[in-house]
């Protein structure tokens, strides 16, 4: 295998979850010309979150080697409604909501990806002269027992949920996509394989060489359980300010600290690998949150405003005697969240709901280092939370 193969494929292979099929992949690189590489996003939301960067710092590494890179913007798809993941039908947008919503997409996508190096493209361009008799002509291509494969689908199938028809025509809409751009590689995150592997199926009925397929994990949210998502309130927007960004990134646990790390920073893996052996051996594992936090609001925003983020986080928490370490709590709310003095008791740092309401009115309970004046503060189901009761009592709370 030559060496540039060799360290191409190391690039596709970091922080990944499946590479399908790997072979493949070394035939079309050992060619060496530029692959045509896309990844497409329905814009069914209007900001993106580090979330959705997982896959675009991929394809940024991808795009400096010199490959092809593909910004699809599913336009057409996105009226559909992605079923990945939903146990009810998705309710799709208007063309009003996706033609605002791509619009933020393509701002906010080349602050990682180089905008001259970037195709941008919208699969309403082929999907829509399809019409009618091309659908047809598409649907015949693949089967209901096929689609029922689709762990999804089979789980609404077999509890009783319905399965509206169009939810089947978007992986093949998806694998068209394919098609028409002539992929060698799509990305995708792993909830979307099923998708994927359709195209490279299609990509066989058109005469194609199929494309091969890079699946990339799930960022966990700021809970460290669920995905990152805007809809359960554990995300970091991108264009969020950099104090914010900063101070949510040095919220998270020592644990998600290292997943973080290894699919957000593009630090050598060695490097990051020696940083761990370091904090497992005593070095304050806030040395290395800091570090992470500085590089991504540093990519966002600048180096600058980085280190001003820094000051002003220390100057809240370090010169208010924040602990070297600090108690990690998981609680769990049946509902939206936590009131902050039930929050404060179960969390161990007050010893009654009643004590709590006590300090909120004598301005001796903090949340994220800023007083808290209300009683009524409900702490979010998927916030983390640094709470300190008085001078001495900390706690990290993390509220599922």
């Amino acid at each position: 295998m030559p060496v540039d193969v060799a360290q191409q494929l190391a690039v596709f292979k970091r922080g990944a979850d499946e590479l399908l099929v790997e072979s493949e992949l070394v035939t079309k690189l050992s060619r060496g010309a530029p692959l045509r590489i896309k990844e497409g996003f329905d814009p069914t939301r209007p900001d993106l979150h580090l979330g959705h960067t997982v896959q675009f710092n991929k394809l940024r590494q991808l795009q400096d080697l010199g490959h092809h890179i593909i910004f699809l913007i599913g336009d057409f798809t996105g009226l559909i409604g992605d079923p990945t993941g939903r146990n009810v039908t998705r309710p799709a947008l208007s063309p009003e909501e996706i033609a605002a919503n791509a619009k933020t997409y393509t701002d906010q996508v080349f602050l990682i990806l180089d905008r001259d190096r970037t195709e941008v493209a919208f699969n309403s361009r082929w999907l829509s002269p399809l019409g009618a008799d091309g659908m047809i002509k598409l649907a015949a291509r693949y089967t209901v027992a096929r689609m029922l494969e689709r762990d999804d689908f089979a789980k609404r199938y077999q509890g009783g949920q319905p399965i509206a028809i169009h939810e089947f025509l978007y992986p093949l809409a998806q694998g068209y996509d394919s098609v028409a751009l002539k992929a060698d590689v799509e990305l995708g995150g792993t909830d979307q394989k099923f998708n994927l592997l359709v195209g490279r199926e299609l990509q066989r009925h058109y005469g194609q060489e199929p494309q091969c397929i890079l699946t990339l994990p799930l960022l966990e949210g700021l809970d460290g359980v669920n995905k990152m998502s805007k809809s359960l309130d554990n995300y970091i927007g991108i264009t969020e300010p950099a104090n914010e960004m900063f101070g949510k990134l040095m919220s998270i646990s020592d644990v998600l600290m290292w997943r973080y790390f290894e699919l957000l920073s593009f630090r050598p893996l060695d490097e990051i690998a020696r940083l761990r052996v370091e904090c497992s051996a005593g070095r304050n594992p806030r040395d290395a949150k800091v570090m992470l936090a500085q590089e991504i609001v540093a990519r966002f925003h600048s180096q600058a405003a980085a280190e001003h983020a820094l000051a002003e986080f220390e100057s809240r928490f370090r010169e208010g005697a924040l602990p070297e370490t600090i108690a990690e709590v998981t609680l769990h709310s049946a509902g939206a969240g936590l009131p902050i003095a039930q929050l404060a008791k179960q969390a161990g740092i007050v010893a009654s709901t009643s004590e709590a309401l006590r300090l909120i009115a004598q301005r001796g309970l903090k949340v994220d280092g800023d007083v808290v004046a209300d009683k009524a503060l409900l702490i979010k189901a998927g916030a983390t939370v640094v709470v300190q009761a008085g001078k001495r009592k900390f706690a990290r709370v993390t509220v599922t």
